[in-house]
């Protein structure tokens, strides 16, 4: 018994970090300043260290809750996005005056969210898992609160996620109705022994439960929250919730469907390349047509998503691992590119808009460095981890015979290079308008630039010795199948 909670150990640590949180700020004086983000790294540093030592050790399961390798892996991933937001948060939090305690507590119980989503076995645990990462969001998204966009946003972000989850729980009730349960393993050996009801009923129940999920990554034609939300919400948060949440519903979604659902690949399989192929064209092509930044790249966002559903459909090894390891290349790359604009907000200004980037090499030649180096990396230029991600992918889809979605998938990528070059154009090549003040920001912070250079140091060491973490993710991920 008391080896099973070994289990649930990295998800308690992040779950205590975010209480010591929510009490520091309850205790604080007014006007004091409690550092409470070191109480943040210190609990997602030991959920780490718990997540190392449970490596390799087999399924430890507590109930419904498995610590196996790929759940390990999917955790590995929310603490090295946990931690990079982190990094990049005292500066957002000190120029926007928010309630620190409020913001890290909110994190970290979203967190928390994410960690349960990877471990669950159940759909029920997922669905609870699920709620408790996007309360927390909803929250975050709208923080700002003398914001009117903000709130909207946040409004409208909570709206279409009750909707979503309402699709997702009516999926959970039809799948009981089938098979007498909720736990994968056993509707896994039901549905592959074809002893549940009409085909109709398991397409029902399949697609409601992908509707959830295809919410959650902002997948088309369920992507309508993304942009509003990513433009209000601050851009640490939206750098939060665009690789958080996303890696968090894939690894569910890899489990659930690639697993559980895996007999039933012929009925699910036809509907996510469709998704897969809209979601990657209308992603690009949209973001093409942006001017804002932070809206760009929330379209660049959704035609990520694409490129990853991609690996689902192929649902081969090479697919399954590869979705895992762009998870982990895309976290480091898009909280490092969301960092920089978090770095080059203003009091007076957002300065989120492409106008604003111009001449940013002269003003800030280090930030627009690591700008370009992060841009290149989500265009999928060698030899950056984004390329690297996206060779994987394709080749999985390759590999199982789906030749006109890699052709797809490659030329979609190849036509977003063009609006992450208009960023690095701007920046390089473009004078400021007459009579518009160039970026000015603040020296940043020693924190924040460790941050900036351990996600850009991850970024190359990805993209040039992918090997050891691509092995690591097809070991994590081989035991579900």
């Amino acid at each position: 018994m008391l080896s099973s909670l070994n289990a649930i150990v990295p998800l308690a640590c992040v779950t205590a970090a975010g209480l010591a949180a929510m009490v520091a700020e309850a205790f604080r004086d007014p006007g004091e300043s409690t550092p409470i983000a070191p109480l943040a790294i210190i609990g997602l540093l030991a959920a780490g260290v718990s997540t190392v030592l449970l490596w390799g050790r087999g399924e430890v399961s507590f109930g419904v809750v498995a610590a196996d390798n790929f759940a390990l892996f999917a955790t590995g991933i929310f603490i090295v996005i946990g931690l990079l937001t982190v990094g990049f948060s005292p500066v957002t939090i000190a120029r926007e005056k928010l309630p620190a305690g409020e913001y890290y507590a909110l994190t970290l119980f979203a967190i928390a969210g994410m960690i349960l989503m990877a471990q669950a076995t159940d759909l029920l645990m997922i669905f609870l898992a699920l709620e408790v990462m996007s309360l927390a969001v909803y929250v975050l998204t709208g923080i700002r609160r003398d914001s009117r966009q903000a709130s909207e946003a946040s409004f409208k972000y909570f709206l279409l996620g009750a909707f979503s989850s309402a699709f997702f729980l009516y999926g959970i009730a039809l799948t009981y109705s089938l098979t007498g349960s909720t736990r994968l393993d056993r509707v896994s050996q039901l549905l592959a022994g074809h002893t549940v009801g009409s085909g109709a009923m398991e397409a029902f129940a399949v697609g409601l439960l992908a509707v959830g999920f295809a919410f959650k990554v902002s997948a088309v034609p369920f992507h309508m929250w993304t942009p509003d939300a990513y433009q209000a919400a601050p851009p640490v948060v939206t750098g939060f919730m665009s690789t958080g949440i996303k890696a968090a519903a894939f690894v569910a979604f890899v489990r659930v469907f690639m697993s559980a659902f895996a007999s039933l690949s012929t009925m699910w399989v036809p509907a996510l390349w469709m998704i897969a192929v809209a979601t990657m064209i209308i992603g690009t092509v949209v973001g093409m047509l942006q001017s804002n930044v932070k809206r760009m790249l929330a379209y660049s966002s959704i035609a990520h998503a694409g490129y990853l559903l991609v690996g689902i459909v192929a649902a081969n090894a090479i697919g399954r691992a590869a979705v895992l390891f762009y998870l982990l290349t895309y976290a480091l790359t898009n909280v490092g590119a969301f960092g920089v604009i978090a770095l080059l907000e203003s009091e007076d200004r957002p300065n989120d808009e492409l106008r604003d980037y111009a001449g940013l090499w002269n003003t800030r030649p280090g930030l627009a460095a690591l700008m370009t180096i992060f841009l290149l990396s989500l265009g999928g230029f060698p030899p950056l981890a984004g390329f690297v991600g996206k060779w994987f992918i394709f080749s999985a889809a390759v590999q199982s015979g789906y030749y006109g979605l890699a052709v797809i998938g490659v030329l979609s990528s190849v036509v977003s290079v063009f609006f992450y070059l208009r960023i690095v154009v701007m920046m390089y090549m473009t004078a400021p308008e007459p009579g518009r003040a160039p970026i000015s920001a603040p020296r940043v912070p020693r924190l924040a630039g460790a941050t900036l250079a351990i996600a850009t140091i991850g970024v190359f060491y990805l993209g040039i010795h992918p090997t050891s973490f691509n092995d690591h993710a097809t070991h994590s991920i081989a035991r579900l199948f």
